[in-house]
């Protein structure tokens, strides 16, 4: 079967983005409302799937294990309102990492479509009819190159990338919840 999903950047989408890396547990903050966003992507049939650079480990700042234990806290987050994300992908890559055995460019380091094009393979989504909502343009673009439809929200860093027009236009919302309202489930009622 086919299915339809929403991927999401995690810091500054879902949870907000600390000064330096989110990483450790008494960073984690849900960012208002996103919760509740995810619940309603549930009810409406799509799949939630997170997709995030994480470009620290190759930086020597926090480990893959870190970053297991900070997703698991996150979906148990979002498990309390309701709400489920069904898989997270994460890139640890980085061109200029510390760490070796991380330096490289590659296919999932956004704005590549890497991530997206593996989860569309795992769960059979249908990429057309599937949306990309990130805070910087990097989520924008991996959006773009895997044929998906894309919001960059105002939260995170949305407020300064939303100066830096990019061609390609794409829908702009305050945050997730407008996003999901406004775009995702309003545009799907549209046209189904």
């Amino acid at each position: 079967m086919i299915q339809r999903a929403v991927f999401l950047d995690r810091d500054g989408v879902i949870n907000k983005d600390p000064p330096h890396y989110a990483h450790r547990l008494d960073q984690l903050e849900i960012i208002p409302r996103s919760d509740v966003a995810i619940k309603l992507l549930r009810d409406h049939g799509y799949l939630v799937i997170v997709i995030s650079n994480q470009s620290g480990v190759a930086r020597g700042y926090y480990t893959e294990d870190q970053i297991s234990l900070f997703n698991n806290a996150l979906i148990k987050e979002i498990q309390k309102k309701g709400g489920n994300i069904d898989a997270i992908y994460y890139c640890p890559h980085h061109p200029d990492a510390v760490i070796e055995k991380y330096k490289k460019n590659c296919n999932c380091r956004k704005p590549q479509p890497g991530m997206i094009l593996q989860a569309a393979q795992e769960y059979n989504i249908d990429l057309k009819n599937s949306f990309v909502v990130g805070d910087k343009w990097s989520d924008i673009e991996a959006g773009k190159n895997a044929g998906c439809q894309t919001i960059l929200v105002l939260t995170g860093h949305g407020s300064d990338e939303v100066l830096k027009i990019k061609t390609g236009v794409c829908f702009i919302s305050s945050d997730l919840f407008d996003a999901v309202n406004k775009y995702i489930i309003g545009y799907n009622r549209s046209v189904m």
